[in-house]
């Protein structure tokens, strides 16, 4: 074999050999870094309520440094907002904020140290603060600061360090205090709906459906204020806008609360806003909302006859309905007759322009 022969094959053998060695070494510092990785994953503390303990959970409290401290708590199978008022919990809200206390986990360390507190915003001014009860047993007690390219950075309470969270939705821990309040104020069909009126400063207007056809009636104050007798026909209305107002009124929801304090108007409702009357048919029930003053905007305050005196506030699109006056309910003048009325007046004031150009 000649002499060269013999170096190739020796190179050869030599580069297999270190081939070899780097896979070798490779697939040690590969074992290292997972056995690494599984070491600090099963050091981190286990932070999610277990799915069996989330039905258990009685109470849940908020603290968010941008917006007012929320409190939740189960009153029998019902939940209640406790803090900053005392009001109906909005159901699917808290429904969801249960469903994500199971996903909650720790995924990494940043810092095993406070020292970055401030960094991540999970200072105690800083940061979201949730603690969920199970009885008098805290279940979870997690502080969440900034999230970033990292994740969410997290700390937990009692001990020092700092994590990155997975399962944390922010969106459901940071609501305004309004939308932890039940926001439904009426739901009905409107084609259950048998009769309907609004009582307003204008007067009272009357609405009866007979035959799946709605018909009303207007009756005016007069100057002294009280209501007079109806007009015996009211050709104009349009009892599409009938149905308007009971699409207004179907879902109704608030957009917003008063409190006690409130310059509500609520007390003469029929002067300062309005009273709206919706009845059912098959003695399905009656309704009764009075609308008050102006709140902010065109927005007005509202009440529930026979409810637990929640001050609500109505968007303009209800509340409007309850402010009427006899032209929001008539028949609006058809576009097609003005449009020929303002080609018959172009039409004039050409043949007139003509008469004059032939007359110089």
């Amino acid at each position: 074999m000649k002499t060269e022969h013999r170096i190739y094959i020796a190179l050869a053998v030599l580069a297999l050999l270190g081939l070899g060695v780097y896979i070798t070494q490779k697939k040690k510092s590969e074992e290292l870094s997972a056995h690494s990785a599984t070491a600090a994953t099963a050091d981190l503390p286990s932070v999610g309520v277990p799915k069996d303990d989330v039905e258990k959970i009685t109470k849940i409290s908020i603290k968010n440094a941008d917006k007012s401290d929320v409190t939740l708590e189960k009153k029998g199978d019902a939940w209640e907002v406790t803090q900053p008022v005392n009001a109906k919990a909005n159901a699917a809200n808290v429904r969801s904020l249960l469903d994500n206390l199971k996903e909650l986990k720790l995924k990494e360390v940043i810092d095993r140290t406070t020292g970055t507190y401030g960094q991540y915003e999970l200072n105690d001014d800083k940061a979201v603060h949730v603690v969920a009860f199970k009885g008098d047993e805290k279940a979870l007690d997690m502080y969440f600061g900034k999230s970033g390219s990292r994740g969410q950075m997290a700390r937990v309470a009692g001990k020092d360090g700092v994590y990155v969270a997975a399962g944390y939705s922010s969106y459901l821990y940071t609501r305004e205090p309004k939308n932890w309040r039940e926001t439904s104020i009426l739901k009905f069909e409107d084609d259950n709906v048998i009769q309907a009126s609004v009582e307003n400063k204008n007067g009272l207007f009357s609405f009866s459906k007979n035959d799946d056809k709605w018909t009303g009636t207007f009756a005016p104050r007069d100057k002294g204020g009280k209501i007079g007798a109806p007009a015996p026909k009211w050709e104009k209305l349009d009892e599409n806008k009938v149905k308007d107002l009971l699409r207004g009124y179907q879902n109704l929801n608030a957009e917003d609360f008063g409190d006690a304090k409130s310059d509500t108007g609520l007390d003469n409702a029929a002067t300062e806003g309005g009273i709206v009357k919706i009845k059912l048919k098959d003695d399905g029930g009656d309704f009764t909302i009075k609308v008050g003053k102006v709140a902010k905007g065109s927005s007005r305050y509202a009440v529930k006859e026979g409810g637990d005196g929640t001050i609500y506030v109505l968007s303009s699109w209800s509340a409007d309905w309850a402010v009427a006056d006899q032209k929001k309910f008539e028949k609006s003048e058809k576009k097609d007759d003005k449009k020929g009325d303002a080609a018959h007046e172009a039409h004039d004031d050409e043949a007139s322009h003509m008469d004059l150009g032939g007359a110089e």
